[in-house]
C-alpha cells in the first residue's frame, strides 16, 4: 500500500496573475488623443509583420477593460500586470500631456483595485513614440532620456497614491537587440555596434531615473524594479561542477546588463572586448544605473543546457537536437528548470533578495473543438512544470514573491501578428468573444489550493 503523498503548497501571500501590454491588447490605438508609436509605423511597413496584422483594434480592452477585469476575477487572479502606453499619455513623446490617456488608467486601477486585484504597472514595454524615434529614439540620449523622465513622472504622480508595485522597462534585450541590433522588431533598425551600446546605456539610465521617480512620487511603501529575461544557463547535471560552468556561463552572457544595473560598472573584460564602441558614459552615469531596486521580474521562454569545458570560458553550451519538443514558435522549447535556476542565479550572484516571475507562457495551436472548448493540454503541461519549479524557487527561500502567466487574452503578438496565442483566454478577433482555456481553468484551481 502506498503512503500518502506529501503536496507541495504555496505560502500564503504569494501572489498569482497574467501579465499584457498595452500595444498588445488595448486596441484604440487612434482615439482619445493617442499618438503615434513605432510598433504602429512599423507593422504598416510590407513584409516585417505577419499577415500584415497591426495592433489598431487588438483585443478592444481600450473599451472592453470591464470585462476583463471580471475575466479575472472569475479565474481567481490576486493581481495582473499591465503596461501603461507612452504615446496615449505623451502623444508626441514629450510636452503635452493627454489628460484622457490618464484617465483611462485612473479607471483600469481603481477597477482593479474593486475588485482585490493587486496592479502592478511596467512603465515601457516597447511602444516608443514615433516622434521620438524620428529623432533618433534610443539611441539619442538627448531626446529619449528626458522625455522619458516626463513620461514616467506624470504616470507615477497620477496611479502612485493608488499602485504599489512598479515595473520600469521590459525586457531592454528585447526592445534594443531586436529593434535596433537585427532589426526584427520595431522600428526595424540595423544600427552600429557603438550605436546600439549607447541604445542600452540610454535604456539603463531611464531605468534609474524611473526607480528614483517611483521614490519621489509614488506612495511610501512602494516598491519597483526592472523586468529582464536573460538567457538561462541550466545545468545538465546538478552537480557542483555542472552547476558552476552554467554560473559563469549565466554571469558573462548578461554581463552586459546586470553588472551595470546590480554592481554599479561595466564589466572590464567587457568593456575591453567593446573597445571604442563602448557606450559614452558620462560623470554620474553608473550611480543612476545601478540606483537600488527592492525587486526584479524574470520572464521565462527557455534555456539552454549547459555543461564544464575545460576552454578559457570553463562551459559549453549545448545545441538542441532536432527532435527537442517546442511549442507554436520552434524558439519555445520547455526547459522549465530555467525558472528556479534563474531564481537562485539573482539571488546568489546579484544579491536579489525579492523576485517575481513576471511573465511564462506559450504560443500553441489553440482551436475550439464541437463543443467550442478549447482543450489546450500542451499548455496546460507548461504551466504545471513551471510552477513545480517555482515551488522549488520558494521552498528553498530563494525569495520568489508571485508568478505572472503570460498571457491573460491572445493578442496582438509582435511581428506573429495574430496567428500565435498565448493566452489563458482565447479571443475570436472578429467578435470580441472571450473563451475561457482549459489551461485558466487549471490556473483557477492552483490559485484556489496553492497546491501545485
Amino acid at each position: 500500500m502506498m503512503g500518502k503523498v506529501e503536496k507541495d503548497w504555496f505560502p500564503e501571500g504569494f501572489l498569482w496573475g497574467s501579465a499584457t501590454a498595452a500595444y498588445q491588447i488595448e486596441g484604440a490605438a487612434w482615439t482619445d488623443g493617442r499618438g503615434e508609436c513605432i510598433w504602429d509605423r512599423f507593422a504598416r511597413t510590407p513584409g516585417k509583420v505577419a499577415g500584415g496584422h497591426n495592433g489598431d483594434n487588438a483585443c478592444d480592452h481600450y473599451n472592453r477593460w470591464k470585462q476583463d477585469i471580471r475575466l479575472m476575477k472569475e479565474l481567481g487572479m490576486k493581481s495582473y500586470r499591465f503596461s501603461t502606453a507612452w504615446p496615449r499619455i505623451i502623444p508626441t513623446g514629450s510636452g503635452t500631456i493627454n489628460k484622457a490617456g490618464l484617465e483611462f488608467y485612473d479607471r483600469l486601477v481603481d477597477g482593479l483595485l474593486e475588485a482585490d486585484i493587486i496592479p502592478f504597472t511596467t512603465l515601457f514595454h516597447w511602444d516608443l513614440p514615433q516622434a521620438l524615434q524620428d529623432k533618433g529614439g534610443w539611441v539619442n540620449r538627448d531626446v529619449v532620456v528626458p522625455a522619458f523622465g516626463e513620461y514616467a513622472e506624470a504616470v507615477v504622480k497620477r496611479l502612485g497614491d493608488r499602485v504599489k508595485h512598479w515595473m520600469t522597462h521590459n525586457e531592454i534585450p528585447c526592445f534594443i537587440g531586436q529593434g535596433y541590433g537585427d532589426g526584427r522588431h520595431a522600428p526595424g533598425l540595423n544600427v552600429s555596434k557603438k550605436d546600439l551600446n549607447n541604445a542600452y546605456h540610454n535604456a539603463f539610465l531611464t531605468h534609474g531615473m524611473a526607480v528614483r521617480i517611483v521614490r519621489e512620487f509614488a506612495r511610501k511603501d512602494a516598491e519597483v524594479g526592472l523586468v529582464n529575461n536573460p538567457l538561462i544557463p541550466v545545468p545538465l547535471a546538478e552537480t557542483p561542477a555542472h552547476e558552476e560552468a552554467a554560473l559563469k556561463a549565466f554571469v558573462r552572457i548578461g554581463a552586459n546588463l546586470a553588472e551595470p544595473i546590480f554592481k554599479g560598472a561595466y564589466a572590464d573584460w567587457w568593456l575591453e572586448e567593446q573597445g571604442a564602441d563602448r557606450p559614452d558614459i558620462r560623470e554620474g552615469d553608473m550611480k543612476l544605473i545601478s540606483s537600488p531596486t527592492d525587486f526584479l521580474g524574470i520572464n521565462i521562454y527557455s534555456g539552454v543546457f549547459t555543461e564544464p569545458d575545460e576552454g578559457p570560458l570553463g562551459y559549453r553550451l549545448l545545441k538542441f537536437p532536432t527532435g527537442y519538443p517546442h511549442l507554436a514558435l520552434d524558439w519555445l522549447k520547455p526547459v522549465p528548470q530555467a525558472l528556479y535556476w534563474c531564481v537562485r542565479y539573482y539571488r546568489e550572484h546579484y544579491g536579489v533578495n525579492k523576485s517575481y516571475i513576471s511573465e511564462t507562457g506559450c504560443a500553441c495551436e489553440d482551436a475550439r473543438d464541437e463543443k467550442g472548448r478549447i482543450v489546450d493540454l500542451d499548455r496546460v503541461q507548461w504551466i504545471r512544470n513551471h510552477v513545480k519549479e517555482a515551488h522549488r524557487a520558494v521552498r528553498e527561500g530563494l525569495g520568489l514573491a508571485g508568478f505572472f502567466q503570460w498571457s491573460l487574452l491572445d493578442n496582438f503578438e509582435w511581428a506573429e501578428g495574430y496567428l500565435k496565442r498565448f493566452g489563458l483566454v482565447y479571443v475570436d478577433y472578429e467578435t470580441q468573444e472571450r473563451i475561457p482555456k482549459e489551461s485558466a481553468f487549471l490556473y483557477r484551481e492552483i490559485i484556489r489550493s496553492g497546491i501545485v
